[in-house]
């Protein structure tokens, strides 16, 4: 099936040269890992599971279970990942390994040496042009430093506090929401720097689509996944959005259709254009020295639009709860 008509098409894939990160990260992010470093205990953390495993013993546990890609392990793989890092003009090679895993993911992990790894499941689902979406996905959270705090928040989600006794006594629980907080929005970063790595908004937008359904073509389409991703945002009263919002606490990734909206209107921005047109910032003292005010502002607009709808909704549902019984009461 055809993609939608309204999106750019796909072209040569061009080098962003010395691109910087800030360039796709959204401004919920980078707000939200400010609040994120500001909880306490947060430090704490970091420094003792990092002390306890240290960089050898955190490559050792990702990487036990999986094949590293190669001229001669993978070698179509190793071909997108090396068209990745040219378009995204990035060195050193972060390694890249495949476990056998049916479900389809991939992850960026790591402390001092970033590497990634791509579930088999997701070898067999995406096309070419999808892979090196998803790559380049995992190659934006590497650019962007998150591989740190997402191997700590796959630690304390997937290890036993038991077998790790140095967090013991520590209120774990928040410093674990805003972790699942905050990777939940970089992953809406890095799906604009797995577009601008692969360069095909179709193909971007078809990730999501078959993370949602399944690979058979045949039988989806992706006007008809977008349309769905709008009604879902577009979706309810007060109730609903409630239902949103916890539908989404313990789950480390946005919802699919979330992820679709979100990448399709920063298209429909013309920020992607515009960076591919060369109007981006590059690597080196100015992006890194942005102040984090300007990201606070931004993201406080995102959320703003959230609340704003949330605090509408409940005026509403007020208002006719009492009409309602202002109502009833005449009646009596």
């Amino acid at each position: 099936m055809t993609g939608p008509t309204s999106l750019p098409a796909a072209r040569p894939r061009k080098i962003l040269t010395q691109i910087a990160p800030v360039a796709w990260e959204h401004p919920a992010d980078r707000a939200a890992l400010q609040t994120l470093r500001s909880v306490p205990g947060f430090d704490e953390v970091v420094r003792k599971i990092y002390g306890f495993f240290g960089e050898r013993g955190i490559r050792l546990l990702f990487q036990a279970d999986a094949v590293r890609v190669g001229p001669t392990q993978f070698p179509r793989l190793n071909q997108l990942y090396a068209d990745v890092l040219t378009s995204m003009d990035w060195s050193p090679q972060p390694e890249l390994f495949v476990s056998q895993t049916p479900f389809a993911n991939a992850g960026a992990f790591g402390m001092d040496r970033p590497f990634i790894v791509i579930n088999s499941g997701t070898l067999k689902l995406l096309d070419d042009d999808e892979l090196r979406n998803v790559l380049g996905h995992e190659l934006g959270h590497v650019m962007s430093g998150h591989a740190l705090y997402h191997t700590i928040l796959v630690l304390i989600l997937n290890v036993s506090l038991g077998a790790l006794p140095f967090l013991a006594g520590m209120a774990i629980l928040p410093i674990q929401l805003a972790l699942l907080e905050w990777f939940r929005k970089s992953e809406l970063s890095s799906d604009r720097a797995g577009l601008l790595a692969c360069q095909d908004p179709t193909a971007s937008l078809r990730v999501n689509l078959k993370f949602a359904g399944g690979g058979d073509m045949s039988q989806m389409d992706l006007d008809a996944f977008l349309a769905q991703a709008k009604e879902y945002e577009e979706a309810g009263g007060a109730l609903d959005r409630v239902f949103k919002i916890l539908g989404v606490l313990g789950r480390s990734h946005p919802f699919n259709t979330v992820r679709a909206a979100e990448l399709q209107r920063w298209i429909a921005e013309g920020q992607y254009e515009r960076i591919l047109a060369g109007d981006y910032p590059k690597r080196g003292p100015e992006a890194e020295q942005r102040p984090i005010d300007r990201d606070i502002d931004e993201a406080r607009d995102h959320y703003m639009k959230e609340a704003k709808a949330v605090v509408n909704d409940v005026v509403d549902t007020a208002k006719r709860a009492a009409q309602a019984f202002a109502e009833a009461l005449k009646k009596k």
